[in-house]
């Protein structure tokens, strides 16, 4: 098949479990997700595509990774728990969890033991980052991060993320929901011409009020939009509710705080034409599977949910009877939720614009890169004292990263004339060349060169992270680590700003040094820029000289130098 080539992959068997983690870079991270198929038919079949579902999760893991040192990876731990009590399942899961975790930690970790046992034929030491995903509880994150540092790996409390207090849970800051609605704003501002603060609209979503993404989601939506966003159906596990004027904000918010799934809606809450559809009858699930093609709204998010649940053979449903979709707008919240296929096939039969998950739900990655480098940088103490600042610093980047790529993929959708998915692609492989060709570079350069490049690593790091320990980095982060910052900045910074085409129209071989050029006349626009303040001239006509100089300044230097 014409796919692109892991950079590794471990496979776990166990008594109830097997086990698979995948990944595209040597230095990767990317979350554990637990699957447990209720019946033997279901587990048949989820072994089937087992690593499929692994090798696609990590895959699209790595797309969306393109803004952070980290490449991207993904663990598939699909556990039989079949003619268990729930007392039972929940001991098989966590026994699951830790022998899974020691099987990595038995490949990565450097002892007298894993060596006399481990037939090692990359020859250099591996590094393994990981982060919380489905049925992932905190328990198994503060027995994985303690389990790190019992078997003597190197920076325990980086190797987990999203640790309880020294790190940053993406449900509590919403950091997922805080970059999916940056795409939704610009794109219902392109696609629709709908400006969210002044014109009402309406949402379908997939996830509960109690789930991280669909929750938050909600309270961002309401916290920004008031009024103007109705949320016309909400569907779940336990089932859907539904209301064509709007689900109540109130009692959508109520749900959400005390962690409620969408059974629990107040049935005296909902409008004339609302419903609520119980999943405990054939009638209640088969609405509940069906509310997010069956409904109409201006845009469908899916933040929970399957993957696949839209696919090549099913994905006409969302249309509606004259061939028009049910929403002409998808941004992806949930990861896989429509196949690349069904993708495809909604653009070009009903001009269907999809955000895909790699763009638009990456807030939480880059969110678990930082707290994987405040942990390197920073004692546990020192981090919770500084918590919040950090926090609201890593919000801030995560949403500055999301409206660049939202306003580049549009930008690039008319140059391209592509559908969304396949523009977003273009920009993760624009972006990961150019990162790699850098990061090949960077084991060529002096150390001096090297020096000058270090702003970029600093000015990556939240400003009270690198304010607290940047001076600190030498000894406490790994040298393969910062160089991929670099790269990983530089290169997004060229792409997000310069456009795709820009970095394409270099040979591979020519990248890196071209890349490295561009820094070297960003610097000079800079110190241009600043000698400009103190000139005497009108200061329109400053203005527009600066403006131009941020629009084409560094681009233009390079092709006069």
């Amino acid at each position: 098949e014409d796919k692109e080539l892991p950079h590794g992959i471990v496979f776990a068997h166990g008594r109830r479990f097997n086990g698979y983690h995948v990944r595209f870079r040597d230095i990767s991270r990317g979350g554990m997700r637990l699957v447990t198929p209720q019946s033997p038919e279901q587990f048949a079949l989820e072994s089937a595509h087992q690593y499929d579902e692994c090798y696609s999760l990590a895959f699209a893991q790595q797309l969306k990774n393109k803004d952070i040192p980290e490449g991207g990876s993904k663990a598939v731990n699909l556990i039989n728990v079949n003619g268990l009590s729930a007392a039972g399942k929940n001991f098989v899961m966590r026994k699951s969890v830790k022998a899974f975790t020691d099987t990595i930690l038995d490949l990565v970790v450097e002892t007298d033991e894993t060596r006399a046992r481990r037939v090692d034929y990359l020859g250099k030491k591996e590094t393994i980052y990981l982060g919380p995903d489905e049925q992932v509880i905190p328990d198994d994150i503060e027995w994985i991060v303690k389990r790190a540092a019992r078997r003597g790996y190197e920076t325990p409390n980086a190797f987990m993320s999203s640790k309880p207090r020294a790190g940053i849970n993406h449900k509590e800051y919403g950091v997922t929901s805080e970059g999916v609605n940056v795409y939704l704003d610009v794109a219902l501002r392109k696609t629709l011409g709908i400006d969210p603060t002044k014109d009402s609209f309406t949402i379908k979503m997939t996830g509960g009020p109690d789930g991280d993404v669909a929750g938050n989601e909600i309270k961002i939506l309401i916290r920004e939009y008031g009024e103007n966003c109705k949320i016309v159906g909400l569907a779940d596990h336990s089932g859907c509710a539904e209301d064509s004027n709007g689900l109540d904000h109130d009692e959508l918010l109520r749900l959400v705080h005390n962690n409620l799934c969408i059974s629990y809606f107040d049935y005296s809450k909902l409008g004339s034409e609302g419903v609520v559809h119980q999943a405990d009858n054939d009638a209640g699930i088969k609405a509940r599977n069906n509310m997010h093609n069956r409904l109409e709204a201006d845009a469908f998010i899916p933040a929970g949910g399957r993957p696949n649940t839209i696919d090549i053979h099913n994905y006409k449903h969302f249309l509606k009877p004259d061939g028009t979709p049910s929403s002409p707008l998808i941004v992806e919240g949930a990861n896989l939720f429509v196949t690349a296929d069904a993708r495809q096939k909604l653009y070009e039969e009903a001009g269907v614009v999809i955000v895909k998950d790699s763009s638009a739900n990456k807030g939480g990655v880059i969110t678990s890169s930082y707290e994987i480098i405040a942990a390197m940088l920073l004692s546990e103490d020192e981090f919770y004292d500084n918590k919040e600042a950090i926090v609201q610093e890593v919000l801030d980047k995560l949403r500055s990263l999301a409206h660049m790529e939202a306003e580049l993929l549009f930008r690039e959708k008319d140059n391209y004339q592509e559908s969304l998915p396949q523009v977003s692609q273009i920009i993760s492989n624009s972006i990961n060349a150019a990162t790699d060709a850098l990061t090949q570079a960077l084991d060529t350069v002096t150390t001096d060169e090297k020096e000058k490049l270090l702003p970029l690593f600093r000015d990556h790091l939240p400003q009270t992270l690198a304010n607290l320990s940047f001076d600190r980095h030498a000894e406490c982060v790994p040298e393969q680590y910062i160089k991929n910052a670099i790269a990983s900045c530089l290169a997004s910074k060229m792409v997000y700003k310069e456009g795709t085409k820009f970095v394409d129209s270099h040979p591979k071989e020519k990248l890196a040094k071209v890349a490295l050029k561009y820094i070297e006349k960003e610097n000079d626009v800079a110190k241009l820029k600043e000698a400009l303040v103190e000139t005497e001239m009108p200061e329109a006509e400053k203005e527009m000289i600066i403006k131009l100089l941020e629009a084409g300044g560094a681009r233009t230097a390079l092709s006069i130098s």
